[in-house]
């Protein structure tokens, strides 16, 4: 009977110890587990960070386009409501019995039509700018297609071209005029 307690006893030591390895397996499970749910919570944390700084940034670009957009609109009809006015009170062919008033009235009317061709190309950059933004293509250079600086977007909002590819642009239409 001795022997049958010692082995009694044995196993219930072998199961103790199983048990008491399973336990400490268990907590460090668990312990690794916490780690790894702080590790992947502080990491989702950044991440969230990450994400809602580039969200902030990107609505700031976003909401300034949207301005922009507004601003063009409605340079657009002032523009439009401009060349309607000057379509209207534009003198027709005048007589006059002075040939220098004659002139000054054919300089005057001469002027006030380059005034509204200079305005009918604007609105086309201004139709072409709005398309863009509709479209999701403001804001990106067409000739190198990297984005266009803010402060660029803010100064000429119908520009299709980064600084660096429009001062490209000019030096070379210099160079072809000769200057």
């Amino acid at each position: 009977m001795a022997k049958k307690t010692t082995a009694t006893t044995t196993r219930k030591a072998k199961k103790s110890a199983t048990k008491k390895t399973a336990k400490s397996k268990t907590k460090l499970s668990a312990k690794a587990t916490v780690k790894t749910k702080k590790k992947t919570s502080a990491t989702s944390t950044k991440k969230k960070a990450a994400a809602a700084k580039k969200k902030t940034t990107m609505s700031r670009r976003d909401k300034l386009i949207h301005q922009i957009k507004q601003d063009l609109l409605s340079q657009r009809d002032s523009l439009l409501k401009e060349a309607e006015e000057t379509l209207s009170t534009l003198p027709g062919d005048i007589n006059f019995p002075d040939m220098g008033d004659q002139a000054t009235a054919e300089t005057d009317r001469n002027f006030i039509l380059r005034l509204r061709d200079r305005e009918r190309m604007l609105l086309k950059k201004i139709e072409e700018t709005i398309l863009r933004i509709d479209n999701k293509d403001y804001g990106i250079c067409e000739e190198c297609e990297n984005e266009i600086g803010i402060k660029r977007l803010e100064a000429r909002p119908v520009t299709a071209l980064c600084i660096d590819c429009k001062t490209r642009e000019e030096e070379d239409e210099r160079i072809a005029e000769g200057g």
